[in-house]
């Protein structure tokens, strides 16, 4: 297959309010597309968001947040053009031929030595998605299960008969909001922890706000009736011993059960084993590609986050495959 024509645009989002996560605070959202065209003259039509802080926080806090945003514009441009001049077989060869490229372009243009794989794939999300609507109208494929390769079909064979909405609560967010969201029916409380001003004692305090205001409010949709918690840490920790006094006070005040799902806690650097830690880890934007899953799972990480809206579609289905073949949950 060959590329012979691209174009692409976004579109800014602001957001309703400041959203908080990595010690940070986003404005707005850059909604990229693009388009590709084959030379049998197959379109395809591809979406991303854009995510400066998220996939790598050092060019958020180095620039504005416009200047970021374009950075990573720049290099789904980039990618684009280089699609042009190769021929590929499957979107993953696509993105094995030019991911590497994009990288060292993103380096150049942030100026960042240490510019984070997932920055690069974010910036291809939309490209990606383009490519494997090109490819499966060139393959004549009009569904879901048609479209993935026999070998990654097995790590994608849960079929499940309800969804989840799983509200994310940011620093910002306050107590009354939170206690809302579950009188609403909201279940799984996902809240982000990735701040740390005040060596824990802040987020030991929320902890317990959190628990006590909703420990005692059941729900039909878990086992036992509990409403479950999932912190994301985003790289909060510097040591497990920092992250055991956390967990210690969670289990004091007896919300240590709740704790369904710990994202990661360490920051990427931290190689050391956390099979021990008494609660699920999962690894995110940490495992770029499934090489580097595979390297977060022999820590002792037990679930892993595929977001395919930031590392593409193909790199997702590429750590699934892994993730499988080593027994690991994915959501």
């Amino acid at each position: 297959m060959r590329i012979v024509k691209t174009t692409c645009n976004f579109e800014r989002e602001p957001l309703i309010a400041p959203f908080g996560f990595k010690g940070g605070y986003l404005s707005e959202l850059w909604q990229s597309v693009v388009m590709l065209e084959d030379d049998k003259g197959n379109k395809g039509i591809g979406l991303g968001t854009q995510s400066t802080l998220w996939s790598d926080a050092s060019v958020f806090i180095s620039n504005s947040e416009s200047a970021g945003n374009s950075m990573m514009f720049l290099m789904t441009s980039f990618a684009l053009e280089r699609a042009k001049e190769m021929d590929w077989d499957t979107p993953f060869d696509l993105l094995d031929k030019i991911l590497p490229d994009v990288y060292q372009h993103g380096k150049k243009i942030t100026n960042n030595h240490h510019l984070r794989l997932t920055f690069a794939l974010n910036a291809f999300v939309a490209v990606d998605n383009a490519a494997w609507v090109v490819y499966c109208k060139a393959k004549g494929i009009t569904n879901f299960d048609d479209m993935i390769p026999a070998d990654i079909k097995p790590a994608l064979c849960q079929r499940h008969s309800k969804l989840a909405n799983i509200p994310l609560m940011s620093y910002n967010v306050p107590l009354d909001k939170i206690v809302e969201a579950v009188k609403q029916g909201y279940f799984f409380l996902k809240i982000k922890i990735g701040s740390d001003p005040d060596k824990d004692g802040s987020l030991k305090n929320r902890l317990r706000e959190i628990h006590e205001a909703v420990k005692n409010i059941e729900t039909p949709y878990t086992d036992n009736g509990h409403i479950p918690y999932y912190f994301d840490a985003n790289g909060r920790y510097d040591s497990k011993e920092r992250l055991m006094r956390f967990l210690d006070y969670a289990r004091q005040i007896g919300a240590i059960d709740r704790i369904i799902l710990m994202e990661e806690p360490f920051p990427e650097e931290f190689q050391k084993d956390i099979s021990e830690i008494p609660v699920r880890l999962a690894a995110d934007e940490s495992a770029h590609s499934d090489k580097d899953a595979l390297v977060r799972i022999q820590q002792g990480y037990t679930a892993i986050a595929l977001k395919p809206i930031a590392k593409t579609m193909s790199m997702s289905l590429k750590i699934a495959k892994l993730a499988h073949e080593k027994n690991t949950p994915c959501f």
